[in-house]
C-alpha cells in the first residue's frame, strides 16, 4: 500500500463534504436532528469551514490523502517566510489510528526542517489527535477556550 498525497481536482468536491461529514456526523446525531436537518447543517457548516480557511490561509494548499489511488483523507497546509502551518488534516473514520496521520505529520516535519521553519497548528481540546501531535513533540504554546495552539521545532 503506498500512501500519497496529491493535489484536489475538481471531481474531489463530493468527497471533500463526505469527509467533512464524517468528521461531525456522530456528533450531529446526538443532537436529536432527523438526517435532512443533519445534512443542511453539515453542508452549510462545510461551506463556512472553506470560506473561514480561504480568508485565514489565502495561500493554502489542499491536498487529498490517497492509499494507492483510493481516497482515505484530506491535507491542508499554509507556509510563510517563518513557518509551516498545518491547518487541518481529515482522515475518514476507518482510516484513523492506523499510523496514517503519524506518516504524514512526519513528512511534514521532514518539509519544516529542510526549509528550516517551524511548524504550527491549532486543534480543539477535546479532540483525539492531541496526543498524536504530543507524541511527535509538538508543544502547547497557546490557546483559546476551544483550541490548543501547538508549535514544533527541529531544534
Amino acid at each position: 500500500m503506498f500512501l500519497l498525497i496529491r493535489p484536489i481536482h475538481n471531481e474531489d468536491r463530493s468527497f471533500l463534504y463526505q469527509l467533512y461529514a464524517s468528521t461531525r456526523y456522530e456528533e450531529v446525531t446526538l443532537w436529536g436532528w432527523d438526517e435532512q436537518t443533519i445534512h443542511h447543517f453539515l453542508t452549510f457548516q462545510w461551506t463556512a469551514q472553506q470560506q473561514s480557511y480561504a480568508l485565514q490561509y489565502p495561500k493554502m494548499v489542499q491536498s487529498i490523502i490517497c492509499i494507492d489511488d483510493l481516497r482515505i483523507g484530506r491535507i491542508i497546509i499554509s507556509s510563510d517566510k517563518d513557518a509551516l502551518t498545518l491547518v487541518d488534516l481529515a482522515l475518514l473514520p476507518q482510516y484513523q489510528n492506523q499510523q496514517y496521520g503519524t506518516k504524514i505529520v512526519h513528512q511534514l516535519q521532514q518539509e519544516a526542517i529542510e526549509v528550516n521553519k517551524k511548524l504550527y497548528l491549532s486543534v480543539q481540546k477535546m479532540n483525539r489527535a492531541i496526543s498524536l501531535y504530543s507524541r511527535l513533540g509538538f508543544k502547547i504554546i497557546g490557546g483559546n477556550e476551544l483550541y490548543d495552539f501547538m508549535e514544533w521545532t527541529s531544534q
